[in-house]
């Protein structure tokens, strides 16, 4: 059932990716509206649909193999699938990544603290460089989301990665699956709207991050707590069996 729905969306999206540029055009409203209602929940509910993924041997050659594929799409002007093979490295990559974590409280960590990063490297980093002075690298290092104006909306590929992360961690140490998918993607929307009616930084984006890493805590935040202190307290136990040399 799960292998059928991921085809199924896939073929949509293709569909859909293939045809949008002869779509009638939309308001700016509706661009953002049909983005961050329908493409994005579409797009991430494959990151979803793919979790059991994150138990296969070998990932980490996946990934790169799916980074080639992208690279030679976009060399070869295959924007469909450039940008599906995009999904599909990050997603992988960002499971293989997951397999580093020993304990939950590292995800919490590092949800603390790329947001700064983030942050930081949109309003004077790197960042910032590439999507002023160099567009057409933020082209390959994005995922584009595209409307039938012949516009798109583009989520870097950091994002997808960490939403893999996060989404593999709900996933892995039983935490609330549904609503952190939910409230993470809801989080990629409402920072996508607000990249178009506010420019703070003056580049026509926003960082994602800081949003989707405080979907992630909220939503599993007692869970959170919860599992960190036990954590802490088996910690405890072993250092002090290790002391007595049990």
């Amino acid at each position: 059932m799960r292998a059928t729905l991921f085809g199924a969306l896939v073929l949509d999206l293709v569909v859909y990716f293939t045809i949008v540029g002869s779509l009638p055009g939309l308001s700016l409203d509706g661009d953002v509206a049909v983005t961050a209602i329908v493409l994005l929940p579409a797009v991430l509910a494959l990151v979803l649909l793919a979790l059991p993924v994150r138990h296969w041997n070998g990932l980490a050659p996946v990934g790169l193999a799916f980074l080639v594929l992208a690279l030679v799409a976009e060399t070869a002007d295959l924007e469909v699938v450039a940008n599906l093979a995009k999904l599909a490295a990050m997603t992988v990559i960002g499971f293989w990544f997951l397999g580093y974590f020993e304990r939950l409280s590292w995800v919490v960590i590092v949800a603390a603290v790329i947001p700064v990063v983030d942050a930081v490297s949109v309003w004077r980093g790197p960042t910032r460089h590439i999507v002023t002075e160099r567009p057409e690298v933020f082209g390959v290092l994005s995922f584009a989301f595209p409307v039938p104006d012949a516009g798109s909306f583009q989520l870097g590929l950091p994002d997808l990665l960490f939403f893999a992360v996060f989404l593999g961690s709900a996933a892995r140490w039983a935490l609330r699956v549904g609503p952190t998918w939910l409230a993470m993607t809801a989080s990629f929307g409402v920072t996508m709207a607000s990249a178009v009616y506010s420019d703070p930084f003056g580049i026509g984006g926003l960082p994602a991050l800081p949003l989707l890493s405080v979907a992630f805590l909220l939503a599993n935040g007692d869970l959170l707590w919860h599992a960190i202190r036990r954590d802490r307290v088996v910690q405890k136990v072993t250092n002090r069996s290790s002391a007595r040399g049990e």
